[in-house]
């Protein structure tokens, strides 16, 4: 590998920098139930109009981290244009931070903003921060998505890998009007100001532990969860995230990692549903983050296991929440360096 040109200069005057996605996102049943089944989130709620109709919704409820496939429309469009001078193929994500104040629904008409909240350089990487805002059709903030990618410049990336990218993965960019486009917005114009109007919960939790029966220390039930190379296959076309290294043994090579590993927002999606199927409701995730610390080898012939791990940290009387604190392991090695879910009792 090349040595990193850390003296590149970072583009840190788009730090603060407000932008909307020309085209809005309209959620499709059909992709809800789509998205669902890649992250085996089983929740009825997910699949049936009857269950979702027994939590107090009229359409099928995506998952807790669906909003994922959306953040991932405008992160194409921030490095097909203001970030372009970064290289798409050698792509990492260290954080994630999902922020739900109302789940997404099959039927909502979901328009983004994007701010890019900082770039900073670590020893030859730039990590970029990026908050992804949606709102609803009545202009009403849904969700909000903050995650952290480390990219290198164009300069920096081995030519073997670049080679191999252009031949392996899905040319998805050479149509004209593939990638939404990007026009920047004044600060006054975003969706971020205090009194910004936030959609609500206009529905009570059914969840399965009410609020009286936790206790501070508490464990949750473990669950485990097994990924193929199908599974990351699958996820990949469903979610949007092409990057070779899930797919293709030789990227995985040449990125120094010793087979294909999984995405790290499907093994966050694994963690949604270890969540909800202890809840009972998957519309009572109020927030849930993860610091990315491993990764998930899928060798070609075998199934690699993902275990999860959960306790109560701390609870709210007052709101009836719970904050969870959340592990993940695979083959024995830490996946999550610090993750975090808020959740709503009953």
């Amino acid at each position: 590998m090349p040595e990193p040109a850390s003296d590149a200069p970072v583009a840190t005057e788009l730090a603060g920098r407000h932008y909307r996605v020309s085209d809005h996102y309209d959620i499709g049943r059909e992709k809800v139930r789509e998205f669902a089944r890649a992250v085996r989130n089983g929740h009825p709620a997910h699949h049936y109009e009857t269950d979702a109709g027994k939590l107090g919704y009229d359409a099928l409820v995506a998952p807790p981290t669906f909003s994922s496939v959306i953040g991932m429309t405008t992160t194409k469009a921030l490095l097909n244009t203001v970030l372009s001078h970064y290289d798409l193929s050698q792509i990492l994500q260290t954080d994630q931070v999902f922020e739900l104040h109302r789940p997404l629904l099959a039927g909502d008409r979901v328009d983004l903003e994007a701010e890019i909240e900082s770039i900073r350089r670590v020893r030859g990487n730039d990590f970029v921060a990026v908050r992804a805002t949606m709102v609803d059709q009545h202009g009403e903030v849904v969700q909000t998505g903050l995650a952290t990618i480390v990219v290198r410049l164009d300069e920096q990336v081995d030519p073997d890998i670049v080679r191999l990218v252009e031949d392996v993965v899905m040319r998805d960019t050479d149509a004209p009007c593939a990638t939404p486009t990007l026009s920047e917005i004044p600060l006054e114009r975003a969706h971020i100001a205090p009194d910004l109007a936030v959609s609500r919960r206009a529905v009570t939790v059914h969840t399965l532990p009410k609020f009286e029966d936790l206790t501070v220390g508490a464990e949750l039930p473990g669950a485990s969860f097994r990924l193929t190379r199908g599974d990351l296959v699958n996820y990949a076309g469903v979610s949007g995230d092409t990057n070779p290294i899930h797919f293709s043994d030789r990227a995985a090579e040449l990125a120094g990692l010793p087979t294909v590993v999984a995405h790290g927002l499907l093994t966050m999606g694994l963690g949604a549903d270890f969540l909800t199927a202890w809840l009972g409701d998957p519309t009572a995730v109020e927030s849930y983050s993860v610091r990315f610390a491993g990764f998930v080898p899928v060798f070609p012939f075998d199934s690699t296991a993902v275990d999860f791990t959960g306790r109560i940290k701390s609870l709210d009387p007052e709101r009836r929440t719970a904050t969870v604190l959340m592990g993940a392991t695979s083959a024995g090695k830490k996946l999550f360096g610090r993750a975090i879910a808020q959740v709503q009792l009953s």
